[in-house]
């Protein structure tokens, strides 16, 4: 059986070779400072993802009275996860709408009034819990437009918190990026830091065309500084551009949502063992995908580890390898590796489940195995 498909704490790495990287010592840090973002630029100001989420959203309220937001629980308890409280209390019940537990009746409504001139933003307290409105996602607001010889837009931002979370079980632990990311119509996001979230919610809201965004529950609460520039209510991120979070030469990380930063604790870690530069894309954006940024790095590292916490088949990580084989495989010095989540249903049970996913560890040692140190 393939590798991918077995159980994380399986993938253990072969024999080593020799080194062929100068070890290096630098000072360790933490876990959590590998994984944030640093500015040298003043005026910056630390973040939850959780805030910049709820700024943006209070933000384009504002801006346009055609946007308002439903969902279940989002006015009077402030969220689910609370990234829309105090909205309620700003802008009224007619802009902040809690509705009945109806995934495919409030997101039929909300395609419905999309299609009639306002933008919704309509939230999923889960987004296994949209499969109830995929029809409504994938059939009315996604093909719409097409269908209509492109007379007849759906302004609609679905969002909500997306894969793996903690002790919640199989049915409420998938990531679906790979599933909305394949349906033509659609524009998928998948934010990492609270700059990224801010930035691509605003983007979402404002783009004529249907948005998926595809947040991560154990992203809400992890603190990001946030540059001067993406304070101000004009901060929009364009969709469909990766960023480069680290600058490498021997491999390069591509990855997306909470597992970026995985990927900027292993690469922390793969510099302090074996002197090893790792370079971490961060996708952003799902589809349109930034090929053009995987490929450049590509061909400056002449290696390839895509990370994603969704299933191996079919996934974003197969793709990213299909399209790295097709524009860029005379640049490659080892086969284009993947690293994702198990090919199993998630358990409930805590051992088993932190079996099912990618970590900071297996993607070190797959670097390490590719790099032969």
């Amino acid at each position: 059986m393939s590798r991918y498909l077995r159980p994380a704490s399986r993938l253990a790495a072969s024999a080593r070779l020799a080194p062929t990287f100068t070890k290096t010592a630098p000072a360790f840090a933490t876990r959590a400072a590998l994984q944030a973002r640093t500015y040298a630029t003043a005026g910056t100001k630390d973040y939850t993802v959780r805030e910049a989420l709820n700024e943006a959203l209070a933000e384009e309220l504002e801006l346009n009275p055609k946007v308002y937001i439903m969902g279940e629980e989002v006015a009077q308890y402030n969220g689910a996860y609370k990234v829309t409280k105090g909205l309620l209390d700003r802008f009224g019940e007619k802009r902040v709408i809690d509705t009945p537990i109806t995934e495919s009746g409030f997101a039929g409504l909300a395609v419905g009034s999309a299609l009639s001139g306002l933008h919704p933003v309509c939230e999923f307290m889960t987004w296994n819990f949209a499969m109830q409105a995929i029809d409504q996602i994938v059939n009315s607001a996604a093909k719409t437009l097409y269908m209509s010889g492109g007379i007849q837009p759906c302004n609609i931002t679905f969002r909500g918190p997306n894969g793996f979370a903690a002790g919640v079980g199989a049915q409420h632990s998938q990531d679906y990026s790979a599933w909305y990311g394949s349906v033509p119509g659609l524009k998928v996001v998948s934010p990492w830091s609270a700059e990224d979230a801010k930035g691509l919610l605003k983007a979402a809201i404002r783009d004529p065309n249907p948005v998926v965004v595809l947040e991560n529950e154990l992203l809400y609460n992890q603190v990001f500084p946030m540059s001067e520039a993406a304070q101000k209510d004009d901060f929009v991120l364009p969709i469909g551009k990766a960023k480069i979070e680290r600058v490498g030469k021997d491999v390069t990380f591509v990855s997306l949502s909470r597992t970026v930063g995985q990927c900027m604790t292993a690469a922390a870690n793969l510099k302090k063992k074996y002197g090893i530069e790792a370079e971490v894309i961060n996708l952003r954006s799902v589809k349109p995908l930034d090929v053009e940024a995987i490929i450049k790095s590509v061909k400056k590292t002449r290696r390839l580890i895509a990370v994603e916490s969704g299933f191996p088949a079919f996934g974003v990580t197969s793709e990213i390898l299909a399209l790295t084989m097709e524009y860029a495989f005379d640049y490659l010095d080892a086969p284009a590796q993947r690293v994702t989540g198990a090919d199993v249903p998630t358990a409930y049970a805590q051992k088993l489940e932190e079996m099912s996913f990618p970590t900071e560890q297996l993607i070190e040692e797959t670097a390490a195995k590719l790099l032969r140190v």
